[in-house]
């Protein structure tokens, strides 16, 4: 009888333990699937933001401009007349005096240190073999929030550039600041805003990942002093 009565405690602990583990394993599996997907989705995000800063299409001619050419932010080229494909190409990051606007100058830094961040979120990726998995998420989540505001910053401040000379020779005396003219936007500029919106929703689920990891720790230090009271 004394024997029956001692095991009774730990009998009734048996479908409570076995409850958490199935919750921590379906927890954990769950976890390790978002978490993947956000780091894909985080490596073709910094894909984006590389082929951003590099590629000179963030505007270019039209059927209407009198020379046809495309800009981006260091580096643009521009024609001769609107029936000739033979284009100069000019500008450089390295010489920053080859860049035709201050505005260009500033954008390029801001898409720059986008770029920076974002690379450095991915090598904080190895860091989850060392430190607390909610940490790492919490400190991507800032890169990539800081990404986000230093592409605002770099799409707001290009427009700013459009009254410089040669942008004025491309796209005819209409094109002022934040006034295109007659020409358009490139694929590479609506590509830096979609990278934005791309930012946002990665650093979001690295803050609710990097929450959800303290709150599923909490609850596991609760259950394991809950236990040992009761032992």
């Amino acid at each position: 009888m004394p024997g029956g009565t001692a095991n009774a405690p730990a009998a009734k602990m048996l479908p409570s333990q076995e409850a958490s583990k199935i919750y921590h394993d379906n927890y954990m599996r769950n976890s390790r699937a978002i978490g993947v997907l956000w780091a894909i989705f985080t490596i073709c995000f910094a894909i984006i933001n590389v082929v951003v800063f590099i590629q000179p299409y963030w505007i270019g001619d039209s059927v209407n401009t009198p020379h046809s050419g495309y800009f981006g932010l260091f580096h643009y080229c521009v024609g001769t007349g609107s029936s000739t494909r033979e284009l100069t190409c000019q500008g450089t990051f390295s010489d920053f005096s080859s860049i035709p606007s201050g505005a260009f100058k500033a954008a390029a830094f801001f898409v720059l240190l986008s770029m920076v961040l974002i690379l450095g979120c991915i090598a904080c990726f190895a860091l989850f073999f060392f430190c607390n998995t909610a940490t790492v998420y919490k400190t991507c989540a800032w890169m990539q929030l800081l990404c986000a505001v230093c592409l605002v910053l770099g799409c707001m401040i290009f427009p700013n550039g459009w009254d410089a000379e040669v942008v004025l020779d491309m796209c005819g005396e209409e094109t002022g600041k934040y006034t295109l003219g007659n020409c358009s936007v490139r694929w590479a500029y609506i590509l830096a805003i979609i990278g934005i919106l791309d930012a946002l929703i990665l650093s979001f689920l690295a803050f609710v990942l990097g929450n959800r990891q303290n709150d599923f720790l909490q609850d596991e230090i609760k259950a394991d002093n809950k236990v040992l009271l009761d032992d």
